[in-house]
């Protein structure tokens, strides 16, 4: 029995002291010194050098511990701010995708309609303003959005105007573009776009449409490419213009409608000769139900100098050259409508322009001659003939940048008109535009 405690005090001994050899970081068990001493295994001194050992190897682990804690703080820290970088880069990534884009103008203009009196009547001589701020967005890489608000002395879709007048009273704001443009990535060049939107086709010529008109609705446009020297467009789209036009039903039947195609195609001739040529439908639904019914009554549509009862489905013709190679750029352009449903044989519309850019003016000539139900007298171009069918006459444009992103400019209309004037026809009806335009 002496000699079998003999070998097992000897065996612990032995354990005991393999385990300080190890290095000062490995655990030593104080229930096994504290059983050691009480079998008599160990001397005092021994559990004494034993408990010293143990707790210096309690306080290097608490220390240990300690600088584990304040690393895993640090990271955390770390974690947490760059979490919050990550955020603040996705907002600014946000900002950085929006681009704002506006312009201011100061315009004095000056109308005069033979015929009508001087008098603060249809005769004008006054001062305008025009101001639009736009925020436009990436959303992601498939969506685009546009916003844009703009003045404009009442809703008129034709006209972002407001006169400086009423004793410095403040102006109205308008909401002029709202719209979302969803281009998938898997088909290039194709735009579904939905809301208040610009006018997604091309516009060769403003006798069909006011620039400042932004339609409303669902539209789709596309590029074809055809080799690096050409291309085909075209643009499809459904607008809402009236709700329950007739009266009859909330549904979409009931409603005055535009639905609207284009098709078209760019090339070039030559290096120096680069050619656009296309054609357009636009045909309304339901507007023999937004005519007038009294003379005094004024008509969704036909308005501004179109019959009564005039009914639209027009279809355009469209060209467009665009010569290089010559001292000065050169253009020449111009557009034929006929109004296929129109009540009367007043039913053509033409336009023939030339584009240059001489000595750093920028020069603009166009002569028109618009029958009286051709096009909607509530979309067509606002300032010839003050923005009345049954007219005829010349435009004429000329601008210049003194500086980065600032112009001057002039606009002229010498022209006469059937119903500009209320006391005669073919009478002449002149326009004086003076611009001052800042864009940023």
């Amino acid at each position: 029995m002496r000699l079998a405690s003999t070998k097992t005090a000897a065996v612990l001994c032995g354990g005991l002291l393999m385990a300080l050899s190890i290095p000062a970081s490995a655990a030593v068990d104080a229930k096994l010194l504290d059983m050691l001493k009480a079998n008599g295994q160990i001397t005092a001194a021994q559990y004494t050098e034993l408990q010293a050992e143990l707790a210096k190897d309690q306080k290097e682990k608490q220390i240990a511990q300690q600088a584990q804690q304040e690393t895993n703080e640090q990271i955390a820290a770390t974690a947490k701010k760059t979490n919050d970088l990550s955020v603040f880069d996705q907002k600014l990534a946000w900002a950085a995708r929006t681009q704002l884009k506006g312009d201011v103008r100061f315009r004095q203009e000056t109308v005069k309609i033979q015929g009508e009196s001087n008098n603060g009547g249809r005769d004008k001589d006054r001062q305008r303003i025009r101001a639009r701020l736009g925020a436009y967005t990436e959303i992601n890489s498939q969506v685009d959005t546009g916003i844009r608000i703009a003045t404009g002395s009442n809703d008129d879709a034709r006209s972002t105007n407001q006169d400086q007048d009423n004793y410095f009273d403040k102006k109205s704001i308008w909401l002029d573009l709202g719209y979302i443009d969803y281009h998938p990535d898997q088909i290039k060049n194709l735009h579904v776009i939905g809301g208040k939107m610009l006018q997604p086709w091309v516009n060769m010529g403003d006798v069909i449409w006011d620039s400042d008109i932004n339609p409303e609705g669902l539209a789709l446009t596309y590029k074809y490419p055809l080799g690096s020297s050409a291309e085909l467009f075209g643009s499809i789209g459904n607008y809402n213009l009236k709700d329950n036009v007739d009266g009859d039903g909330v549904q979409f039947r009931h409603d005055l409608r535009l639905t609207s195609g284009q098709l078209g195609t760019r090339f070039s001739v030559t290096d120096n000769l680069k050619m656009t040529l296309g054609g357009s439908v636009y045909a309304y639904q339901n507007d023999k139900d937004s005519r007038c019914t009294t003379t005094t009554t004024p008509c969704a549509l036909a308005v501004n100098g179109n019959s009564a009862d005039n009914q639209f489905r027009l279809y355009e013709g469209f060209a467009q050259a665009d010569i290089g190679g010559l001292a000065v750029p050169l253009a020449f352009y111009g557009q034929y409508v006929k109004n296929n449903d129109a009540v009367t044989d007043q039913d053509t519309a033409w336009l023939l322009g030339a584009k240059s850019k001489v000595f750093g003016f920028n020069l603009d000539y166009n002569y028109r001659d618009t029958q009286r139900d051709a096009v909607v007298g509530a979309f067509t171009d606002s300032d010839f003939a003050n923005g009345t069918t049954g007219s005829r006459g010349h435009k004429f444009k000329v601008s210049y940048d003194i500086d980065k992103n600032f112009a001057l400019g002039a606009t002229y209309f010498l022209t006469k008109a059937d119903y500009a004037s209320r006391t005669q026809r073919d009478a002449n009806t002149n326009t004086l535009q003076l611009d001052a335009e800042a864009k940023f």
